[in-house]
């Protein structure tokens, strides 16, 4: 019975699909830093990021290898310390995505001394050369591997790296999800910085390292921009209705662990006619999942409703408008 539970999805066009499209992604993903992000020595955070930064203190191992050596182990951690609960799909993505990128390189650059070096006059026959165009390359690079990304992570799936750091952060050093993200893939930055900018490790600073450094964090907004533009459209922050009967929790998890605040609406039943507290919650994108994944655990019963608040004001978001103040929009 087990057997047939686990086999039956894979009789249905949607799971082929998701599967495809999680490979595609992941494909379209590595491709961006293969063609786009390597050569030129962006780092763009994450553990590509790092793997780059690596790559020029030791040149024989690929970029693709250090993800291999950074993925792992902090898989192994993650299941360890969470249950395992990243799934098959974040697995098999992470594993897959690393290899494709080795052996892409492998087949872009004419042999292995151009595969340590990784110069981008020799890529492809020297047809795909930006060097002298720097800017345009991050953002190609950019948004190629914002397109990946968020295709991979509308399949429910992730490419692990920084996401688990940031996690392990807030578990054990109380640090917001979000803010952990930023403080690793900012030490993936300044390490690019020192090893390429300034030439620690290597003996030899790229001659224009610092500006390298401001074109890496042009990518990691752009690439955030795509994939949250994939994922959520034009929308901005997302508003959550929550109606539960436990609010202690959510109380507690709205104040200490998302720093935010809430307003409690009363709300009446129509079925039962009973009185409750509905929790009205601001959040941003990055923060909806979290929500929703704490709300499962404290209540599974809760009743949740995500929508779209395209333009929020006041305390923690937007400050409000001057009269003469000109609009994006």
């Amino acid at each position: 019975m087990n057997t047939k539970a686990l086999l039956e999805p894979m009789g249905s066009w949607a799971w082929w699909r998701s599967w495809f499209l999680i490979f595609l992604g992941c494909s379209v993903m590595g491709a961006g830093f293969v063609l786009f992000v390597n050569p030129y020595k962006f780092v763009p955070g994450g553990v590509y990021g790092m793997g780059i930064v690596l790559h020029n203190i030791f040149p024989s191992v690929q970029v693709g290898t250090f993800g291999y050596m950074f993925d792992i182990p902090l898989m192994l951690i993650s299941m360890l310390v969470f249950g395992g609960g990243f799934g098959t799909r974040t697995v098999l993505a992470a594993l897959y995505t690393p290899g494709f990128m080795n052996v892409l390189t492998r087949l872009v650059y004419p042999n292995p001394e151009a595969v340590e070096s990784l110069d981008p006059s020799l890529l492809l026959g020297g047809r795909l050369d930006l060097s002298n165009d720097l800017l345009l390359t991050c953002v190609i690079g950019a948004v190629v591997i914002g397109v990946g990304q968020g295709i991979v992570v509308r399949q429910q799936a992730t490419t692990g790296g920084t996401d688990i750091v940031g996690m392990l952060l807030q578990k054990f050093a109380g640090i917001k999800f979000s803010t952990g993200i930023l403080l690793a893939d900012g030490f993936v930055v300044l390490s690019g910085l020192a090893v390429i900018g300034f030439g620690i490790g290597t003996g030899e600073a790229a001659a224009n390292g610092w500006m390298l450094t401001l074109y890496s964090l042009i990518t990691i907004y752009i690439s955030s921009r795509v994939i949250a533009y994939l994922l959520d459209g034009a929308s901005y922050d997302k508003l959550l209705f929550i109606i539960s009967d436990h609010h202690e929790e959510p109380k507690r998890f709205i104040i200490d662990d998302l720093d935010r605040s809430a307003t409690y609406i009363k709300s009446k039943g129509m079925y039962t006619d009973s009185l409750r507290d509905m929790i009205f919650l601001v959040v941003s994108r990055k923060e909806v999942r979290l929500v929703q994944h704490k709300i499962k655990e404290i209540d599974p019963k809760a009743f949740v409703v995500v929508t779209d608040a395209y333009e929020t004001f006041g305390e923690g978001f937007k400050q409000f408008p001057e009269k003469n103040e000109i609009q994006a929009e």
